[in-house]
This record gives C-alpha cells, sequence and structure tokens, in this order.
C-alpha cells in the first residue's frame, strides 16, 4: 500500500484540496472534513490538576464543566499532579491535552529537552508569595546565612530561579550553596527533619510548611525580587493546538472566566481549595486575607510575550535554563 499524500492525505492537505470542488473530495472521510471545518477533531480534553491553584478550584467548582458542554466538550480530569513539570511529561506522552496553569520555567525547559509543546495562554496573580524559608532558630535569617547550607529547589523550576536571583540580588557566590533538587512531596519532610537547612517554594506549600514547621521567610518574591521572572502558563502539543484551534480556545476562555470568579470571590474560592488541600484555618484565613487578583494574556500580547523572552534570556543567563529559547517561536496558533 501506498504512503503517499495522495492515498492517506492529512487533514491540512484536505482542507487544502476542497477548493478544488465535490470531485476531489473522491475516497475521504467525509466526517473529518467536517470536524476539521469546525476546528476540532475531538470532543473530550483531558486536563491535569493539582492540590492548589486555579485548576483545583475549576475541577471542585464544576462550573468550568458546564461553560465547555455548553460547546459540547467534555472534561476529563487527570491528577492530583505535585507540580507543573509532570503535567508537561503527561501532556508530551499523550495522555493529558493541556499543562495545569503552572511555572513558565519549567516549560521552557521541556522545550529546550525536545518536547513539542506550545504555550497557549498566560497568567499574572499577584500577591505573589513564593518564598525561601528557614525554620525558626536554624541561625538563617537573610539570604547571606544560607553560604554553607543546603536549600531545596525544583529543578528548572519556580524554587530554583528564586533562590538564584535572592544569592545574586544579596552577592552571594552560587557555589557557596548547595542546591539540592527535589520535587515538593519530597522536599516538605525533608525540611521539616532537617535534611536540608531551607527550602524555596511556592503557595500553598510554602505557607503551609511556614505554620507547621514554624519557619520564616528569608526571601519573599513579591517584596524581594525586584522584577518578574517566572509566570504561570497552559500548553499543550503543537499538533494538538493545530488540529482542534476552536477547542483551545474555548478552554482558554473557561480558564479566563474561572479565573475572574476567584478574583471575584476569593473567600469561597479559599474554602473549595482548603477542603481539597487539608490545610488549617490559620492558612485559609491568610490566603482570604491576600485578596489574590487573576490577569490573563492571550499568546499573540506583543509586550507579555516581550516580558516572558527577557526573563527566558536571564535564566539562560544564569544557567537555570541550559540554551536559549526563542519564545515567539512556541505560541498556539489560534
Amino acid at each position: 500500500m501506498s504512503d503517499s499524500p495522495i492515498a492517506k492525505p492529512s487533514r491540512r492537505s484536505f482542507l487544502g484540496t476542497a477548493a478544488f470542488g465535490v470531485g476531489a473530495l473522491a475516497g475521504l472521510n467525509i466526517s473529518d472534513f467536517a470536524e476539521a471545518a469546525t476546528g476540532r477533531t475531538t470532543d473530550t480534553v483531558r486536563l491535569t490538576w493539582g492540590l492548589s491553584g486555579l485548576n483545583l478550584i475549576a475541577k471542585e467548582r464544576g462550573e468550568f464543566e458546564k461553560v465547555l458542554a455548553k460547546d459540547s466538550i467534555k472534561v476529563e480530569w487527570l491528577g492530583p499532579f505535585p507540580n507543573h513539570a509532570p503535567t508537561l511529561q503527561a501532556v508530551t506522552g499523550g495522555s493529558a491535552d493541556f499543562s495545569f496553569g503552572g511555572s513558565t520555567t519549567p516549560a521552557l525547559a521541556a522545550i529546550i529537552a525536545g518536547s513539542p509543546l506550545v504555550f497557549t495562554q498566560f497568567v499574572v496573580y499577584e500577591p505573589r508569595t513564593t518564598a525561601i524559608i528557614a525554620k525558626d532558630g536554624s541561625g538563617i535569617d537573610k539570604v547571606e546565612d544560607l553560604v554553607g547550607k543546603s536549600v531545596a529547589v525544583n529543578r528548572s523550576g519556580l524554587g530554583e530561579f528564586l533562590l538564584v536571583a535572592a544569592l545574586e540580588k544579596h552577592k552571594v557566590d552560587r557555589s557557596k550553596v548547595k542546591f539540592v533538587y527535589l520535587n515538593p512531596p519530597d522536599a516538605a519532610p525533608a525540611l521539616a527533619s532537617g535534611k536540608v537547612d531551607a527550602w524555596s517554594m511556592w503557595s500553598p506549600g510554602v505557607d503551609i510548611a511556614r505554620l507547621e514547621y514554624k519557619a520564616h521567610d528569608i526571601f519573599l518574591e513579591g517584596r524581594d525580587l525586584d522584577f518578574q521572572i517566572d509566570y504561570t502558563s497552559y500548553l499543550t502539543t503543537r499538533k494538538f493546538a493545530t488540529d482542534n484551534p476552536a477547542l483551545v480556545r474555548a478552554v482558554d476562555d473557561a480558564f479566563r472566566a474561572e479565573g475572574k470568579w476567584i478574583s471575584e470571590n476569593g473567600k469561597e474560592a479559599e474554602y473549595i481549595a482548603q477542603k481539597a488541600g487539608k490545610y488549617s484555618d490559620e492558612v485559609r484565613d491568610q490566603f482570604i486575607a491576600l485578596k489574590r487578583q487573576y490577569r490573563y494574556f492571550a499568546v499573540n500580547d506583543e509586550r507579555f510575550i516581550s516580558e516572558l523572552q527577557k526573563a527566558a534570556d536571564w535564566l539562560v543567563a544564569r544557567k537555570v535554563l541550559p540554551e536559549p529559547v526563542k519564545v515567539t517561536d512556541h505560541l498556539a496558533q489560534l
């Protein structure tokens, strides 16, 4: 059997021949044409979630699925995942369609490593509470005290870049601090048991650890970082975005609607998150007091993409990312 494009046309080549008339359609699957014409080839989207953040609230609240159901799109939730990197692996491996709205730094690292991923949209939430913490009584009260100490971070992620930025700002030679690469589920007990001296982590893990382990901030992103280097992002494979632009747009819209609801209903959102995260009322009340707001940016927002490129270049220069990456080459065409 021939493997030529004539014998087995792709959707793209099929659409290209459609203008030549009905005769050109002979032997082709008409249902495939209908699906491609509507901008999607599936009615189900597989989304990842973790034990915090917007995706968790979207999953628990249920309105997100109702929004997509209006477009006859069914949602399947996969998780929980501990952080962004495993969701990127799930998307690349074909078991999920979207990463769960996590750090741009591991996303860029995955892209550099060869994963066929593209960004579908970006989120900035404020205030930013990612921090480097150390236990009370440890003798670590400022960044300079990390010399000769070990700090748990997630590789090529939010934790690692924050530590790099903190050391640079306080003129501490990076080689004088031990980076211990651990994912959050392993880093928390490592800090509690004293196997590491400090931990660079995001919410809610850092907030829970601060209370449960009697720890304190030595570097707080929103207070001490001079500019934002890492953003929240959603990614899918390039093929999925190419085959399903209408579905990707619908998912983006549903996430934006969820972010708007959370921004306007922070107290209710934090109660939902606490139920799944199983943390104390004290932590929950801290989050309510933050009154966190979500702002979304499309992949065609040139000003935002310029800022992300500057962040990527900063990370490359400091070897958090292994080589340069051009962000505009990895944006979904929607």
